[in-house]
């Protein structure tokens, strides 16, 4: 991962919206994907890529 942590309750923004962070995994090729919940409840699972910390 890179020197930016996404651990749960961290908001979030993704190529969808805002969103909080409630996963993190490793995939088997070593990736991690960042499992975000928008605010209607959906679930999407993102590379590091494409999320990036929320400023308040």
């Amino acid at each position: 991962m890179s020197d930016t942590i996404f651990t749960p309750g961290t908001d979030v923004f993704t190529t969808r919206g805002r969103g909080t962070v409630i996963d993190v995994r490793a995939t088997p090729s070593g990736k991690f994907v960042i499992g975000v919940e928008d605010a209607n409840g959906e679930v999407g699972y993102f590379t590091e890529k494409a999320v990036r910390l929320a400023r308040s």
